[in-house]
């Protein structure tokens, strides 16, 4: 497994932070009982600003932007696949717009975005779209500097890229100690995939697989090693599905049956699944990293009001390059 300081991974120049992947985790892997002074939980605020602090010494990157989901279920992914993320609809949100998050984790949200503006870190959104729209445009925008995604969700392993400039993700599913960093060689051999298109590859595994942390069916009967399978045959989803409909190709008779049964579904997945390369990204502000805080006075008294002294003592260290 590759190292997260390999020598031959470009150095970035751009970090993009999945912000909500980053505070659930904190929320998740920070005990609850720690708590503010007026006995608030303050778990998320002290595991994220950690995370960002680490994160900032450990890639010294020139640019960073924390990126957030301003719309968490975007319409056009549910009117093309209504299950997308049901399953996480809290219970009393009568239009499903509503995401079902912890009681205690929401209050601290506000927080950890009013940490970020006083720090100086940028934030990025795009009405409509996910956090996972705003990595995927801004990745795919960027024409000078080598750019690492920062995320637990495996979706984002299809931005993975090496032109035009190097586009590598940071996976912390198992958390940053153990996180990998994924180039398009790592996505390939990992999942199975055409090294060629690695990235797009990946998301055409998805759609065929299925993913039902997103609420996706997939294609029935089919699983991660014949989609691979699959795909390495054949090159690419579009060439699969061909191949499904031509009679005169060596594919199994019921494997045909089983794509061709979800041609419906396949018709409508990839939109679903593929990242926006095209969203109105939006940013708080410059996202150049600065070596101090932006609002000293604010982050102090932010710091104090929540009992993160330590923590937001070294994001601020963090900046300054120490």
């Amino acid at each position: 497994m590759r190292s997260v300081t390999e020598p031959d991974t470009p150095a970035p120049s751009l970090l993009l932070l999945d912000s909500a992947g980053l505070w659930f985790r904190a929320f998740y892997g920070v005990p609850d009982s720690l708590t503010g002074p007026d006995g608030t939980p303050v778990n998320a605020i002290r595991g994220f600003v950690d995370m960002v602090a680490t994160l900032i010494r450990r890639h010294r990157p020139a640019r960073m932007v924390a990126c957030l989901d301003l719309d968490w279920r975007p319409a056009f992914r549910v009117a093309a696949v209504p299950s997308y993320k049901a399953h996480r609809v809290a219970a009393d949100s009568l239009d499903g717009t509503v995401e079902d998050v912890p009681p205690a984790l929401s209050p601290q949200i506000p927080v950890i975005l009013d940490i970020l503006a006083a720090a100086g870190i940028a934030t990025g959104g795009a009405d409509g779209f996910e956090a996972d729209d705003v990595m995927g445009t801004l990745a795919a925008t960027e024409r000078t500097d080598p750019v690492v995604v920062v995320s637990g969700d495996r979706d984002l392993l299809q931005v993975v890229t090496d032109s035009p400039v190097p586009v590598r993700v940071l996976y912390v599913g198992r958390g940053l100690a153990k996180a990998e960093l994924y180039d398009p060689a790592l996505v390939a051999d990992k999942y199975g995939v055409p090294l060629d298109r690695a990235g797009a590859a990946y998301a055409e595994l998805a759609a065929l697989r299925g993913d039902p942390s997103d609420g996706l069916p997939g294609v029935k009967g089919i699983g991660d090693k014949t989609a691979s399978g699959l795909l390495m045959q054949y090159g690419s989803l579009a060439a699969v599905r061909a191949a499904a409909l031509d009679g005169s190709t060596s594919m199994a008779k019921g494997l045909r049956s089983k794509l061709v049964a979800a041609s419906d579904y396949l018709d409508v997945a990839m939109p679903v699944i593929r990242v926006a390369t095209d969203a109105p990204v939006q940013h708080s502000k410059s996202d150049e990293l600065p070596s101090s805080p932006a609002d000293a006075d604010a982050l102090t008294a932010l710091a104090q009001r929540w009992g993160v002294e330590r923590s937001v003592g070294s994001l601020t260290a963090a900046l300054a390059g120490q």
